[in-house]
């Protein structure tokens, strides 16, 4: 027996999902759905859209860079068949509606540098497929949920530049893939999970401008032996830098300022070669400093 979700899952539910969000648009200044996203065109050849040639279903949603104002309508979670979504760089507000948990076949969440509040919800914990889950520079809300472990597939989070408070969740801790975690300027606080620091596959760990406390493992890089840039500044974490810091062999960017971390500069960071940046100020450290060739980054994180 065909079920009632077959019958109705097709390019027509796609066109339905995507008229639903262009009714959501109040600004549209280039007038690009208003012209484009109508009847008179087939949906594969709307502006932003691209479909699968097997299916022919609704692929990828990218609308970055375009100016809209609206919100995210329910409706989106009907593309069934969508790998990538990237509504970023525009100003959409208001929640991100459940249903985009939905999209099980999504590799790409990119919703950045918008006006999204509310939580982050928990039913993206279903997308074992995604990638990249970017959602920074919104003003997102709430807590980093657990559920998130289940992205199992996770190679880049990005939540930075949000209002997120509370612990990162240790559950986080089994993103063995991941690769990218950027969590700066939010309002999290207590310690880093010890599991985090075995994730072997991590090339960043970006967490300044937040509350987090705690001391850093004496092991640090038995396990990170592929971090590239260790951000932690602007925090509240203490004790010593562990010496086994100079194991980290990849390490280019290493930022430690403004905590309060004390005792001896560890000698071992002499044996980062690949090292450009280092900051160690405004703390409680003693030693000479080493000389490095230093470039300042106007965006540290």
């Amino acid at each position: 027996m065909v079920s009632y979700a077959m019958i109705v899952r097709n390019l027509t539910t796609d066109q339905h999902a995507l008229l639903a969000f262009k009714h959501q648009i109040i600004i549209d200044p280039h007038n690009i759905l208003a012209d484009n996203w109508t009847t008179n065109y087939p949906v594969c050849n709307w502006a932003g859209v691209s479909c699968a040639a097997k299916h022919t279903r609704v692929r990828v949603l990218n609308l970055s860079n375009m100016n809209l104002t609206g919100t995210i309508p329910p409706q989106l979670g009907n593309l069934s068949f969508l790998v990538s979504l990237n509504l970023s760089h525009n100003n959409f507000h208001d929640h991100l509606p459940r249903e985009l948990g939905q999209l099980n076949r999504l590799e790409l969440i990119d919703l950045s540098s918008n006006f999204l509040n509310g939580e982050i919800p928990s039913c993206f914990g279903r997308l074992d497929k995604v990638l990249h889950l970017i959602l920074a520079n919104n003003n997102l809300t709430g807590v980093i949920p657990p559920s998130i472990a289940n992205m199992s597939n996770l190679e880049n989070l990005d939540l930075r530049n949000n209002l997120v408070h509370g612990n990162i969740p240790y559950e986080m801790s089994k993103l063995m893939k991941l690769r990218i975690l950027r969590l700066a300027k939010n309002q999290l606080s207590g310690s880093i999970p010890a599991a985090i620091y075995n994730i072997s596959a991590l090339r960043m760990i970006s967490l300044p401008y937040n509350n987090l406390s705690g001391s850093l493992p004496k092991k640090i890089c038995h396990h990170l032996l592929n971090l590239e840039a260790l951000y932690l500044y602007e925090n509240e974490f203490s004790g010593q830098i562990p010496t086994s810091i100079g194991e980290c062999k990849n390490l280019r960017q290493l930022m430690l300022d403004t905590n309060r971390f004390n005792g001896r500069i560890p000698t071992s960071i002499g044996n980062l070669t690949a090292l450009t940046d280092l900051y160690l100020f405004a703390n409680d450290l003693e030693g000479k400093a080493f000389s490095f060739h230093i470039f300042f980054s106007p965006n540290k994180f």
